[in-house]
């Protein structure tokens, strides 16, 4: 129970990778604050974060929206009165096409969730941290940061090396404060995020990579699961990690070194 007292905000903590975060943190000791722009979604996930014997406060808001996140920060100073985690996790593939067809609303719903619904979170977040000290995980991808070869994911790459860039940056401004920030980049993991994913044109953008037993090195081609990132975050804001801020984990399997 490492992370006993401790309360942890897990945005996109509905399904996938949050919600896996979120319980792995519940499960060392940490009350759980949920927020997603999904209410039946965290409230299951609560359900299963207080059956775990955690508290834990489901938050309903959409991360790029400046008036919904500050309710749900409001809400979440109320209910437990600090902050020591985050896990900024919610995010969404979008539109996956060749550069002169995506759309400009396109791109802007894309960098509106991933990149300023970042922002928000740890703009919200930072004043609650620096009060005792804390840690951050954002949760980016190997696309933008490892690999390149997604076909037509331009604005979801740039995203994600913007995640990262943010997490150099910050890790030397919030030292002084005591707070640690991190980034896990996932390669191919189990969950539901592809399924909203807009994908036109593939043939026009994509270069075939060959490998004889798949393009995961460590598990013959087959995904990862969410656990694997939720155990890489527990990790990140233990104690154990303590001396480790503005560095990128790569939970792939090996899959980035191949492209």
């Amino acid at each position: 129970m490492e992370l006993s007292g401790k309360i942890a905000l897990v945005t996109g903590g509905g399904s996938g990778i949050g919600k896996a975060a979120a319980l792995a943190l519940a499960g060392a000791g940490a009350g759980i604050a949920v927020l997603s722009r999904t209410p039946d979604e965290i409230e299951r996930t609560a359900a299963e974060v207080e059956k775990l014997g955690a508290p834990a406060l489901p938050l309903s808001a959409d991360i790029s929206d400046e008036a919904a996140m500050r309710g749900a920060f409001d809400t979440l100073q109320k209910r437990f009165g600090r902050l020591d985690i985050v896990v900024a996790n919610a995010g969404i593939n979008g539109v996956w096409a060749p550069i002169d067809d995506l759309k400009p609303q396109e791109w802007d719903r894309t960098m509106a969730v991933n990149l300023r619904g970042t922002y928000l979170t740890l703009h919200l977040a930072v004043p609650l941290l620096k009060r005792r000290g804390g840690a951050i995980v954002v949760v980016s991808s190997i696309n933008g940061t490892r690999t390149f070869t997604t076909p037509g994911a331009t604005a979801y790459s740039a995203t994600k090396a913007a995640q990262l860039a943010m997490v150099q940056q910050l890790s030397l401004e919030l030292g002084r404060h005591n707070v640690r920030i991190n980034a896990v980049c996932p390669g191919e993991i189990e969950t539901e995020i592809d399924d909203s994913t807009t994908l036109r044109r593939e043939a026009e953008t994509e270069i075939p990579v060959v490998w004889p037993k798949g393009d995961i090195p460590l598990t013959h081609g087959r995904a990862g699961h969410a656990a694997d990132v939720a155990d890489v975050i527990r990790f990140l804001v233990s104690d154990g990690a303590r001396h480790i801020t503005g560095s990128p984990v790569w939970v792939d399997g090996g899959q980035g070194l191949l492209r």
